[in-house]
């Protein structure tokens, strides 16, 4: 089986880029699904009737076989490399993925929501939850790259910094909508 190790890791890999895309593209469909919720009918039927099918393809087509795969190729990198299970960053790495398949799960709980025309979030709170997906990616690509050399404390400080600026620019993307509500 180590023979087929790139291989492996490869398609792993290209499975967690396919995987975040559709979990950092359904956030914005939901925001524009919830926006369109507020417009006046026709638009309101129209666009909510599109926004359902793009969130369905996306998810069952993309983002739903993606996390499977990706998952797959991950257990199957383990199974080669089974030392791996006793190295500290790794322990760290499976937290956040957890912590990524829960989002995943959550995101899912919505779209289940938005298929049935039930609005419970506003589009300012998807923008926020949009970035959770992100700053997992930091997370999880600087800890596999640095591993041991990993600094907790560096990491720690970045990831938040990093939180906070993306929340600066939610705030600075809706003031620029609210100056030029077409932007």
């Amino acid at each position: 089986m180590a023979n087929y190790y790139d291989y492996i890791k490869s398609l792993h890999l290209i499975f967690v880029v396919t995987w975040f895309a559709g979990l950092f593209y359904i956030p914005r469909l939901f925001i524009y699904h919830i926006e369109a919720s507020h417009k006046p009918s026709p638009d309101k039927e129209i666009l909510t009737t599109q926004l359902k099918l793009m969130t369905k393809r996306l998810w069952f087509i993309i983002t739903w076989p993606s996390a499977i795969l990706c998952t797959i190729f991950a257990i199957w990198l383990l199974v080669i490399i089974p030392a791996w299970l006793s190295q500290p960053w790794m322990h760290v790495k499976l937290g956040f993925v957890l912590l990524l398949i829960g989002y995943h799960l959550k995101c899912h709980q919505i779209f289940k929501q938005l298929q049935r025309d039930e609005v419970k979030y506003t589009s300012r709170f998807m923008r926020i939850w949009n970035e959770i997906a992100t700053l997992v990616l930091f997370a999880v690509v600087f800890l596999v790259i640095l591993k041991n050399a990993f600094n907790w404390i560096y990491g720690v400080v970045g990831i938040f910094t990093l939180a906070i600026l993306l929340m600066l620019g939610i705030r600075l993307y809706k003031r620029i909508r609210d100056k030029n509500p077409n932007a």
